[in-house]
């Protein structure tokens, strides 16, 4: 069997003219000898009756601080009913589909609510479906944990499901329908002249989607990644090929790296705050002390940078409050920069290629964008810079990177 496995997004299937378009996606995969397995999200975007963050809206109406088990149990909700919608399109055009919540797919997770972790995949029940002729339409975004209570992935999560069920079957191929036609090398609302990748790698597209790129969730990407098993981010509403990622060039067999190029794309994350902590005599005790203070208090941090007299890190903006508060309650002298943002150039040709970082700070430096941190690895370089600089620094580093062309 060739398995295929078809996830669609809320607005791939917010409406009856545009599940229309998603069946024909199928049917034309049938067409090419695929057996489909189809994932979807809750219909449309919050506001529509049925999607997630309106059912969200809808609990919390109730009491603002629900617990997460009861808010997991209505978030389910959406699912499934455009599951059922969905499977009952695909009847209507003659096509034996049925429908599956996570858990009947054979999704078992961890007990976290509102972001629990697939610990497996039984596709026993799928494979079986797909033997008979069926097309399984299954809800992203659920489980079920080990002690049989209904969970949720978090954001993204409709992604991961198609990903772990992809991986689970061994799928040719999985794509991800959305409404847009790919990848693109930058935000176009910023950039206009963005373009389009035509393939990516993996280690290159999780690196844009932990940048901040609202591409496909990082998860989905590295579950896949082990077998080798391409995605396919492509639109519903066009026959636009889409961005391939994989490991492995469209013209050869061979495991190769996708490209050779320094850059692939540049993103951004805002609402970003930097936090300064002066150094004491036992400074290797105090790096220790800092970030156990932050973790305790469930506080995430990022762009670390250490110094003998300093450290420096960032936080969501939301939480720097707290995170000035917990360490001058330790006796830390902490100073909080605010109104900053995270931009990044990412490409996996960047490995011991000379002059990449000052191409990066010269485009930042002749827009007078000052760089308040900086941090990089083998596939990206990322600068701290105040938020209203952002759109300046994504514009100038798309030129400089010649990313449009």
């Amino acid at each position: 069997m060739r398995i295929i496995v078809q996830k669609f997004g809320g607005t791939s299937v917010a409406s009856p003219e545009i599940r229309a378009l998603a069946v024909k996606k199928i049917q034309s995969a049938l067409q090419q000898g695929y057996c489909p397995v189809i994932v979807v999200s809750a219909m449309g975007r919050k506001g529509e009756s049925y999607a997630t963050d309106t059912l969200i809206g809808l609990a919390r109406s109730a009491y603002s601080h629900i617990a997460p088990r009861e808010l997991d149990q209505i978030m389910y909700c959406g699912e499934m009913i455009s599951a059922v919608i969905m499977t009952g399109t695909l009847q209507a055009v003659g096509l034996d589909a049925a429908m599956l919540t996570g858990g009947q797919a054979g999704v078992t997770t961890d007990n976290n609510f509102n972001n629990a972790r697939i610990l497996k995949v039984d596709p026993a029940r799928l494979l079986s479906m797909v033997k008979a002729g069926k097309i399984p339409v299954v809800c992203g975004f659920q489980g079920v944990s080990i002690d049989g209570e209904f969970t949720t992935l978090g954001r993204g999560g409709s992604d991961t499901t198609a990903a772990a069920l992809g991986a689970a079957l061994n799928a040719e191929l999985v794509e991800i329908y959305t409404d847009v036609d790919g990848i693109m090398t930058a935000d176009p609302r910023i950039v206009t002249n963005a373009k389009i990748l035509d393939c990516i790698s993996y280690s290159e597209v999780c690196q844009l989607a932990h940048q901040g790129a609202k591409v496909i969730h990082p998860r989905a990407v590295e579950i896949v990644m082990p077998k080798g098993i391409p995605l396919v981010v492509k639109s519903t509403f066009s026959d636009a090929p889409g961005t391939l990622i994989t490991n492995v060039t469209k013209e050869s067999t061979e495991e190769t790296a996708v490209s050779d190029r320094v850059a692939t794309g540049v993103t951004y994350l805002s609402d970003i705050a930097q936090v300064k902590v002066s150094a004491c005599p036992d400074s290797c005790q105090m790096n220790f002390n800092v970030f156990k203070i932050m973790a305790d208090n469930g506080i995430s941090v990022d762009l670390i940078n250490m110094h003998p007299d300093q450290i420096m890190f960032t936080v969501a903006e939301g939480v720097s409050d707290k995170a000035y508060n917990k360490l001058t309650e330790c006796g830390y002298k902490t100073e909080i920069v605010t109104g900053c943002a995270k931009v990044s150039v990412v490409g996996g040709g960047m490995r011991e290629v000379p002059g990449v970082m000052a191409s990066f700070v010269e485009a930042l430096a002749a827009n007078n964008i000052p760089i308040l941190q900086t941090v990089d690895s083998h596939t990206s370089i990322s600068a701290l810079i105040k938020k209203v600089d952002i759109q300046t620094a994504v514009m100038a580093l798309h030129e400089k990177f010649s990313l449009s062309e």
